[in-house]
């Protein structure tokens, strides 16, 4: 956190000698016990501390505000005086956030946003959003709702539950004073602003890759979220341009396998919004999304089937059409990238086995050479009951089945896919059919 620059103290009036007098009258004349106030002991307390908490504070944002507070402490209402100080607080936040830029934050926050929503924010909504542009810090963040929580149940704004002394005044005044009531600069952190117009001039460079891809990796964990949420968003947004969305996935990927799981959830959430709201080409483009990053698996099990189903019939299309042999490796290498590092659905796995097997296997003519790398990838990796699966297949009245059985060439193949499988693999159920073949 970056030291608040030391102002020149701020000197204030002796208030005992009109604020006891008037306080102990104006009682008096109402017939309240004087108990209800503040103490003259308390106010003298507070009013000697507060000279320096106003010095931490810039001369430009000692607004009226802090004046009205300054009145409440010398007349013993602590409970208005904290709602000044919070006021003030929170007008100097959203100010914060204006000087940010209102129009960069809808990209950030994945939703629209202007200047009538920032006005309507609850308290709790303003703190989460100063967070997640790092206009505050995490401790600030903590000190700050703390005091959102003290003036929502003590002080004039609302009912109070109870009454505070002196003390917890000062607390409460040092903490916005520190953490909102400043020019404070969070070193820590992305400047969203900087990142958002780097990111939409041009495509990263490979040293602009670098910088912003270790700042990410420093920041604290709900910028980093943030971070991710809105290059999703990007990414799926139809009005950006190109070099905005590549380079918004390519620092994705560096960070893929380190997702945290709320970093997770946030993307998730937004994944499941595109699709509830119908937005079929941001949700398209979701999809990508987590298909580029290899990361598919967080989807449902739903929406898996249906994406390796489509991509099954798309490459069985193109390996039965013309050209196959010089049109397949790209539908092969969606059908890879949809079934790494996860398990294929149930209810899709035959449809996978019996597609990968009969292409790699090819027809008489031959195996299209540029997508059986990719193919005994998939064969390589099947599970116990993919392999059960594609035995079942080459016995069935299947396309498989009549070539291996009508062409030496596809048999032969075959058996090469056979030889490739670790015997270790093999289930008990297929061990006699495997070796079958192993001898063959």
């Amino acid at each position: 956190m970056a030291n608040q620059l030391v102002l020149s103290p701020v000197q204030l009036p002796t208030v005992s000698t009109f604020s006891a007098p008037m306080l102990m009258a104006l009682t008096s004349a109402l017939g309240i016990d004087r108990s209800v106030l503040a103490s003259d002991s308390q106010i003298q307390n507070a009013w000697q501390n507060l000279p320096q908490l106003l010095s931490n504070i810039p001369p430009h944002l000692r607004t009226e505000g802090v004046m009205r507070m300054c009145v409440a402490v010398a007349t013993g209402l602590f409970d208005s005086a904290i709602n000044y100080a919070w006021n003030a607080a929170v007008v100097e936040l959203r100010d914060k956030v204006r000087r940010f830029g209102i129009h960069i934050i809808p990209q950030i926050i994945d939703k629209d946003f202007d200047e009538k929503k920032l006005l309507d924010m609850q308290d709790s909504e303003l703190l989460n959003l100063c967070l997640k542009l790092n206009l505050i810090s995490e401790t600030g963040y903590f000190m700050l709702d703390q005091c959102r929580d003290i003036r929502n149940n003590f002080s004039a704004a609302h009912p109070v539950i109870g009454n505070i002394d002196e003390y917890e005044f000062i607390s409460f005044l040092n903490r916005c004073s520190r953490h909102a009531l400043s020019d404070e600069q969070n070193t820590a952190g992305v400047d969203i602003k900087e990142f958002m117009t780097a990111l939409n001039a041009a495509g990263f460079s490979q040293e602009q890759m670098q910088i912003w891809c270790q700042r990410i990796t420093q920041t604290f964990n709900a910028q980093r979220d943030a971070i991710f949420g809105m290059l999703h968003g990007i990414y799926c947004d139809p009005t950006k341009e190109e070099h905005s969305r590549v380079t918004a996935i390519t620092v994705c990927s560096h960070f893929s396998t380190t997702f945290s799981p709320s970093s997770i959830s946030l993307l998730i959430n937004q994944h499941q919004k595109y699709q509830a709201k119908g937005e079929q080409e941001r949700f398209k483009a979701s999809q990508a999304f987590f298909e580029n990053l290899k990361i598919i698996g967080l989807l449902s099990e739903t929406e898996r089937h249906a994406l390796i189903s489509t991509a099954c019939k798309n490459l069985m299309t193109i390996h039965q059409g013309i050209n196959n042999f010089y049109n397949e490796a790209p539908f092969a290498e969606r059908v890879a990238k949809l079934s790494e590092g996860h398990q294929v659905p149930e209810t899709v796995r035959r449809e996978f086995v019996e597609t990968v097997v009969t292409c790699s296997v090819g027809n008489p003519y031959g195996t299209a050479n540029s997508a059986d790398f990719y193919y005994m990838q998939m064969i390589k990796g099947f599970s116990p009951r993919e392999i059960q699966m594609m035995f079942e297949v080459v016995s069935a009245h299947t396309v498989l089945a009549g070539r291996v059985a009508s062409h030496h060439r596809c048999k032969t193949k075959f058996r090469e896919i056979v030889h490739s499988l670790q015997p270790s693999s093999i289930p008990t159920s297929s061990k006699s059919v495997y070796d079958k073949w192993l001898q063959s």
